[in-house]
């Protein structure tokens, strides 16, 4: 399955009650399809999936399910560190109707590459959806190295991988070693156009809540063999892109889209909300 080139991690809506905000989640959803987004992440880190409870998970996903009505695909953020209860919620998702699911590595267990092979394997018998690998070594302390994601892929419905390391020789190795119908995506926004440049098909994103046009315009002027303009246009979106990450995400991203109007509340603890000198640095970056 095609997932699309430009995918964006989406952040979820809370109102002052810290509850979900699901009227302002499908105001969010109408904005980000207006600017670019050819797909949607639910339920990921991005989207405060370690403070959601499954519950909250599932009318989440049955919400978006329900306002983006197959315009683009979506896909639900249903990985952990607990392989049965990973299981146990990809199922919930399925029943949902959402179009795919993300698996990230298991986090704080550290299990070797064994362990990595069997827990994705499982999860995928257990499922008819197609599955996009996460690996994103920060912040789960492992690497799903190339040897194990090219054996992964090798399982019907494993279909894509979404890597925010920044090893670009293990990202050319699965590349060349894996069929031209597996999807490799970047998980960070300012490599989007290196790992393009060495045949990645697109990026699941957090900027493209605030750069979604410009984004898509870099990654189709990329596509249309337009490789100095794409650069052009990069380097001149790394500074909103890296500002977005400057304190822990995705409270940045809720606050730029609060300076955009675009209401979204809160984060939930641990995070906190950014300082006011904090909140003046991100204006001054984007200019509001």
């Amino acid at each position: 399955m095609n997932f699309g080139k430009l995918l964006t991690a989406m952040v979820t809506p809370f109102a002052t009650d810290g509850k979900i905000d699901f009227e302002q989640t499908a105001k969010l959803i109408e904005y980000l399809l207006n600017n670019g987004t050819e797909g949607l992440i639910v339920a990921g880190t991005t989207g405060e999936s370690p403070t959601l409870t499954n519950e909250e998970k599932i009318q989440l996903f049955k919400h978006v399910v329900n306002v983006v009505g197959n315009r683009v695909p979506v896909i639900a953020g249903t990985g952990n560190n607990n392989t049965a209860a990973s299981i146990a919620l990809t199922k919930e998702a399925e029943s949902c109707g959402v179009d795919g699911i993300l698996l990230v590595t298991p986090y704080y267990n550290k299990p070797n590459q064994q362990g990595l092979y069997e827990h994705f394997k499982t999860i995928a018998i257990e499922t008819t959806l197609p599955i996009m690998l996460y690996n994103i070594p920060g912040r789960s302390v492992i690497n799903l190295n190339a040897e194990t994601v090219i054996k992964l892929s090798k399982i019907d419905n494993i279909v894509a991988l979404k890597e925010a390391g920044l090893d670009l020789d293990q990202v050319a190795t699965i590349i060349e070693n894996t069929d031209h119908h597996f999807s490799v995506l970047s998980g960070n926004d300012s490599m989007t156009l290196p790992m393009l440049a060495i045949g990645a098909n697109g990026v699941v994103s957090v900027s493209s809540h605030i750069i979604g046009n410009e984004m898509k315009e870099m990654i189709d002027l990329f596509f249309a063999g337009k490789i100095k303009e794409a650069g052009t246009l990069h380097r001149k979106l790394i500074p909103v892109m890296n500002g977005l990450f400057h304190s822990p995400s995705p409270t940045p991203v809720k606050a730029a889209l609060e300076l955009k109007g675009i209401a979204v509340g809160s984060v939930r603890l641990p995070l906190v909300d950014l300082t006011e000198d904090e909140k003046a640095k991100l204006k001054s970056l984007l200019k509001y």
